[in-house]
């Protein structure tokens, strides 16, 4: 197996590290260790952080898992779907520390995109919150949160919460249900400055509308730096 590598010099080398591992690890049975960041990196002749956006996949995926204080390990095979997760919840699960700091948390009036996505009409009050987010103290991305003001009484008073849903959820509103876009885009100055890239760099820009039963909780819109962030999506087919 030592020799088994990806043949297409034309791949991405996150990608070259990922097919590697996976063609390693895929039979192993649950609890087998999984290479180390530092053979890795030895092994390909790349940047540390190249090797972890190729486990971190892994890891999303459900192959791999990480387990604090020991290592990368082949996972347990997974058969339900992913919950609708928040940045600190998806950042603990690939192993990551989160960390947020709010550049903005205000009530103003919706403008016609916002309104629409939270079905209220143009000029209704809505909470702005904007967060720099990072993982490992390094810059992750951009967010800028929408939420229904009629349904959080008192949100901005009482203190910004470290997780959104945590407090949908105390509340009784935790999203069961998500409708989310990606698109692949360029990083304004603005945005550069905060994530700490140059001007233009590559992003994915998320946006998420989140339901909680028929009421429409949260529409977001997320700019992830592309070097760091690997987008996971489960897929299935039910019988």
């Amino acid at each position: 197996m030592d020799e088994v590598l990806v043949t297409d010099g034309r791949a991405l080398k996150h990608v070259q590290v990922r097919e590697y591992v996976r063609s390693l690890v895929t039979g192993c049975a649950p609890g087998s260790p999984a290479p180390s960041e530092r053979e890795l990196v030895h092994r390909f002749g790349v940047a540390r952080m190249t090797v972890r956006q190729a486990m971190d996949a892994l890891v999303v995926e459900g192959l791999l898992e990480r387990i604090p204080g020991r290592g990368t390990f082949v996972a347990r095979p997974r058969r339900t779907a992913s919950k609708i997760t928040g940045y600190t919840e998806e950042m603990n699960r690939r192993g990551l520390l989160a960390e947020s700091q709010t550049l903005l948390a205000r009530r103003e009036q919706a403008g016609p995109g916002v309104a629409r996505a939270l079905s209220l009409s143009e000029g209704d009050a809505v909470i702005h919150w904007r967060r720099l987010r990072r993982a490992d103290a390094k810059p992750m991305c951009l967010e800028d949160a929408y939420l229904n003001e009629v349904l959080l009484p008192g949100f901005l008073q009482s203190g910004m919460p470290t997780s959104l849903y945590d407090a949908l959820e105390s509340r009784g509103l935790r999203p069961t249900w998500a409708e989310d876009s990606i698109t692949a885009d360029k990083a304004t100055p603005e945005e550069a400055t905060l994530l700490e890239v140059e001007p233009g760099a590559s992003v994915l820009r998320h946006s998420r509308r989140a339901i909680a039963g028929e009421k429409v909780v949260e529409v977001s819109r997320t700019v992830y730096r592309a070097d760091r962030f690997t987008l996971w999506v489960q897929l299935g087919q039910e019988g």
